[in-house]
């Protein structure tokens, strides 16, 4: 991560005295040889000039903490104050985690019915004319003209005439007009009359909500046909899409709080009770479904509430998990090579740890290796130090450790306490045209920081980060103009097309520079929006965790 343009002015004026150091580690020391902007760092002289870029005077740049050890960062008492340190302990602690989703209140669909034409004829009258109307057992539907109907009557009234000799076949016969929807009343009162009707009205075989009407007046059926879907309103489904990064927190029986816009200030509380074990392969979700009751018993008010069909809900699904370690996610720091973090050692002096991460929370994250419980981490100023880090190296001739591996992944175990140094490796390689003092080099850091933080959903990060945007953006007047947003969803909508616009500007230096061009298929602004990374795989900055690995490469 690039160090901040506008602040690390104050982090290298000559004035500053180094705080000092712990007896195991050596004091710092000044390089009297160096100048460099404070504005642009990377401008630099070996004697006392002028910025080449804004003609401010070049400064004596400070070294503290260069001949500390590898991964740490000495900074004095001054420093630590200015830039406002603070520190939170590792600790045991349960995770907390509030999953918010959007889904519908539908019917039960265990409880629809479909109601078909028994017999072939035509519709003389129809007795349920629109959908939404409710239907109970037995309650006329339809008057049928059907001479089919018809036949089949007076078959069964000739068994009826016969006597003892069809008194085998006419429980048979009376199957059959059951099986034609004729109740059972029909068939008593066709014994009494002996008549056969040609228009029969057809019954409702069950109740419900009607759903779906498909037969009018005048209409011709066949059997088979279908007439009407019904559906039972005595209880609904709340379902909603989960993303494959919540089902570590869903699980059957957890409680969701429901709202709805048709039933305002209501909070509906109910039990998952089913998750789809089968993901949706295109936008890789799997749907959870929540059962309520209908009517619903509403404990602000005291009364019984009726759920309407389909209407859009919003639900909340708090859940905590068992005390894992863990830290505040203030203090991990991830620019795509893997996330870290400083741990406070004493007198001003900050060692770089490289994390695994488990689950995240709402405001923690669980430590899988790389701090050790009670050890305090840096939650505010963070960025800084690891900006006066990427200095010292520099200063120092170091170069600048690239990522080996996928982001978040780690190459080798991770002990709780790993040695102090990181292993650093040998930066992108430059040509005369774009070197570590090009304005493009730093534009393509600040770009690759500022996606790694929005693909993290780290907006506090991307606020520390967006004026070295600023800044890098006017020597390039090109560029659109980019907005800091007062969210992470306004701060992804304005860094889309800046963000291209730079994919753009760089793809002709992309391999000079060691950097990857991904492109996402699917951005809410462009629909094609592109971005910069170091290494694979995709991290989206467009969508963040809701769609981590949204995009390709290009060529």
């Amino acid at each position: 991560m690039k160090p901040f343009l506008f602040l690390i002015g104050v982090i290298l004026t000559p004035d500053v005295r180094p705080a000092s150091a712990p007896a195991a580690l050596p004091p710092p020391s000044v390089n009297a040889g160096v100048y460099q902007c404070p504005m642009h760092p990377w401008i630099r002289s070996a004697k006392h000039a002028k910025c080449t870029i804004c003609g401010m005077d070049l400064v004596l740049a400070s070294t503290a903490g260069a001949t500390a050890p590898a991964g740490v960062v000495a900074l004095s008492a001054h420093i630590v104050t200015t830039i406002g340190v603070e520190t939170a302990v590792v600790a045991p602690r349960a995770l907390l985690r509030t999953v918010r989703v959007n889904g519908a209140i539908d019917d039960d669909d265990t409880q629809h019915r479909l109601i078909s034409a028994w017999a072939e004829g035509r519709v003389e009258k129809l007795h349920v004319t629109s959908v939404g109307t409710s239907v109970t057992t037995g309650q006329p539907l339809l008057d049928l003209y059907s001479p089919e109907l018809q036949a089949a009557q007076r078959d069964f009234l000739q068994l009826v005439r016969a006597g003892e000799i069809a008194a085998a076949a006419l429980p048979p016969a009376r199957e059959r007009l059951r099986r034609m929807a004729l109740s059972d009343l029909h068939i008593d009162d066709l014994i009494r009359n002996g008549i056969p009707t040609l228009v029969t009205t057809i019954l409702a075989p069950a109740g419900g909500i009607v759903l779906e009407k498909s037969v009018y007046e005048g209409q011709w059926l066949k059997t088979g046909d279908k007439l009407f879907a019904l559906g039972d309103f005595s209880r609904m489904w709340f379902q909603f899409e989960a993303y494959e990064q919540d089902m570590a927190w869903l699980r059957v029986g957890q409680s969701v709080e429901i709202t709805t816009r048709a039933l305002p200030g209501e909070i509906i509380v109910a039990p998952i009770a089913f998750i789809d074990p089968n993901f949706n392969e295109v936008t890789r979700t799997t749907k959870v479904r929540v059962v309520l009751a209908n009517p619903h018993f509403n404990t602000t008010s005291g009364e019984a509430h009726r759920l309407f069909h389909r209407v859009l809900a919003e639900a909340r699904v708090l859940v905590e998990s068992p005390q894992v370690l863990t830290a505040p996610r203030s203090a991990i720091l991830d620019a795509g090579m893997g996330p870290i973090a400083y741990v406070d050692l004493g007198a001003g002096h900050y060692e770089q740890r490289k994390l695994r991460l488990g689950r995240r929370g709402d405001a923690l994250v669980e430590i899988l290796a790389g701090l050790a419980e009670t050890e305090q981490v840096v939650t505010q100023g963070a960025l800084l130090i690891d900006a006066q880090a990427q200095l010292n190296r520099e200063a120092s001739g170091l170069d600048v450790p690239k990522a080996t591996g996928p982001r978040g992944a780690a190459d080798a175990p991770l002990p709780l306490r790993p040695p102090v140094a990181i292993q650093p490796a040998p930066l992108p390689p430059t040509t005369a045209t774009t070197t570590a003092t090009d304005p493009l080099f730093f534009l393509a850091q600040i770009a690759l920081d500022a996606a790694g933080v929005l693909a993290a959903d780290d907006f506090v990060g991307y606020q520390k980060t967006f004026p070295q945007l600023i800044a890098a953006g006017k020597l390039f007047p090109q560029l659109p103009t980019l907005a800091l947003g007062g969210n992470l969803k306004e701060a992804r909508r304005s860094f889309e097309p800046w963000s291209t616009a730079v994919a753009d500007l760089l793809k002709p230096h992309k391999s000079t520079l060691g950097i990857k061009i991904f492109q996402c298929p699917m951005s809410p602004v462009l629909g094609k929006g592109r971005w910069l990374q170091r290494q694979q795989p995709a991290q989206n900055p467009f969508f963040g965790a809701a769609m981590a690995n949204c995009g390709a490469e290009l060529p």
